[in-house]
């Protein structure tokens, strides 16, 4: 734009172009202003008027994610436009954007289930706000301000429950009744683990559980990292994931085992022992874990028993390090000995501890440790090996595990709800949940577990676990009271990760 400066002015010896361009503003310019403006609002209307209509027929043909790619690559055309400076699509490319990314992406959803269990307790007439990824209101319909509802999401019938929480899992391995675990470390190649995990993680999410913790890839390295990551980054539908790595054995003590002592054996996790301990915790640290996940026992004794693995000194290393980068250490443990070892050196949980006593479990109540019972896992196992449950006895494991879980509900420890999911079927991990009702809880306390109790055991419950407030919207709806009937669970209707419906 070219300024003209005339010292002065006299308007009547100007003509209308001479007094605009002495004050400095070029005809071309003024034109293409209006054009601009005219044509913003001309194309912001028409947006306004059929983008809704366009979104939903897009969604019904190509579902969310579909939608959200095609969006992207709108707004990646618009965004070249706007670069490159092309005049003609800048009116269009912004309001647009304007409309797509601000009125629809990050409108509210206002949802008006007939209950809303909030983590901690069950409510009726409440409603939920969702903006963007964060719950900006969990209340009473009549403490919420009259505002601007993009969507509004009635659900008769239906409770509004927090994601899912599973306390441990494994996406790297399946039931050993279809492939034993020996067959899967041993001849499976990593990228047909991999391949697997990622399918059993989208079920693992479709069916409720927005969240996992992932106790180690057995034998597939750091599988589940990169796994993670891909989650992360919406490359695959998956729950938030909290992953272990390899795990830490002692050397000679873990499996795959019973072949010749002249072939070296791929083992179904890193072994390490006495000072070694320091470098190879922190060489998983350092490879992405979340935590550590440590073998104190397993079944290494003459008889095959679960005896304890590692002296008390190197568990007090591995706790050492992990605590220095701000991790934790869960133990694997079933002996009432190594349960012990492993609580004294500082773990947060105990994994299975089906021979846990009453000292064992008063001292875990004292040390804060919770406990992971894993019930689910060792009902599977022996059906795999062709016990009928509910027309034979119960086995001996079975038992051992239900006796275990009892004491430790008696003596008021903390329950981490998990059920080793892996060994039975990714997906069906209420299984877990529904033993722990049989066996002692009521539905209420599985539900709570479940949710905030297994977020806080988890360093997650600062935004998840619970229906508040700027948390997480990690929300399912199932059909019912699953207070009343914690069946419902297995029948998740709508789950929203982060905000974004997988099922709708």
């Amino acid at each position: 734009m070219v300024t003209h400066s005339i010292p002065g002015l006299k308007a009547d010896r100007l003509e209308t172009r001479g007094i605009i361009n002495a004050i400095g503003i070029d005809l071309v310019g003024v034109a293409h202003l209006y054009v601009y403006i005219k044509c913003f609002f001309l194309y912001f209307a028409i947006a306004n008027s059929y983008v809704k209509i366009y979104i939903e027929l897009a969604e019904k043909l190509f579902g969310q994610k579909g939608l959200y790619c095609i969006l992207n690559k709108i707004f990646r055309v618009f965004q070249h436009a706007l670069i490159n400076n092309q005049s003609f699509m800048k009116p269009f490319a912004l309001s647009i954007f304007v409309h797509f990314f601000v009125c629809n992406l990050f409108g509210q959803v206002l949802l008006k289930p007939d209950r809303v269990f909030d983590g901690e307790k069950m409510h009726t007439d409440w409603v939920v706000l969702v903006e963007d990824s964060l719950i900006t209101y969990a209340g009473p319909t009549s403490g919420m301000k009259k505002i601007k509802i993009n969507e509004e999401v009635v659900l008769s019938g239906k409770t509004l429950m927090p994601g899912m929480i599973e306390g441990h899992s494994h996406l790297l391995l399946y039931p050993y009744n279809q492939t034993s675990w020996n067959d899967q470390v041993l001849k499976e190649s990593e990228s047909y683990r991999v391949a697997r995990a990622t399918i059993h993680a989208r079920k693992t999410l479709l069916a409720g559980i927005t969240t996992t913790r992932d106790l180690g890839s057995e034998g597939a390295g750091y599988a589940d990292v990169g796994l993670k990551r891909a989650i992360d980054q919406g490359l695959i539908p998956g729950p938030r994931m909290l992953v272990a790595g390899p795990a830490l054995v002692a050397t000679g003590t873990y499996g795959p085992k019973g072949f010749s002592t002249e072939i070296d054996i791929h083992k179904g996790a890193e072994e390490a022992d006495g000072n070694d301990l320091y470098e190879a915790t922190r060489n998983q640290i350092s490879r992405g874990v979340d935590f550590i996940k440590v073998y104190a026992d397993y079944r290494w004794g003459p008889n095959d028993e679960s005896l304890p693995t590692f002296t008390q000194e190197e568990l007090e290393i591995i706790v050492k390090v992990a605590r220095l980068s701000g991790r934790y250490v869960v133990a694997h443990a079933n002996s009432a000995e190594a349960m012990k070892m492993a609580v004294l050196a500082g773990v947060e949980t105990i994994e299975h501890g089906s021979g846990g006593n009453r000292e064992v479990f008063e001292l875990m109540k004292e040390k804060g440790v919770a406990y992971c019972p894993t019930l689910a896992a060792g009902e599977s196992i022996s059906e795999y090996k062709g016990w009928v449950k509910g027309k034979e006895e119960k086995p001996k494991r079975v038992k051992q595990s239900i006796t275990a879980y009892q004491l430790a509900l008696k003596i008021g420890v903390k329950i981490l709800a998990g059920g080793d999911v892996g060994v039975f079927e990714h997906g069906d991990n209420v299984k877990e949940f529904l033993l722990m009702d049989d066996y002692g809880m009521s539905a209420q306390q599985v539900l709570q577990c479940i949710t905030s109790g297994n977020a806080d055991i988890m360093h997650l419950g600062n935004n998840l676990g619970r229906i508040q407030a700027n948390f997480l919207a990690d929300l399912i709806v199932v059909e019912g009271n699953p207070a009343e009937d914690l069946k419902t669970l297995k029948k998740v209707e709508k789950v929203m990760k982060n905000g974004i419906w997988y099922i709708d």
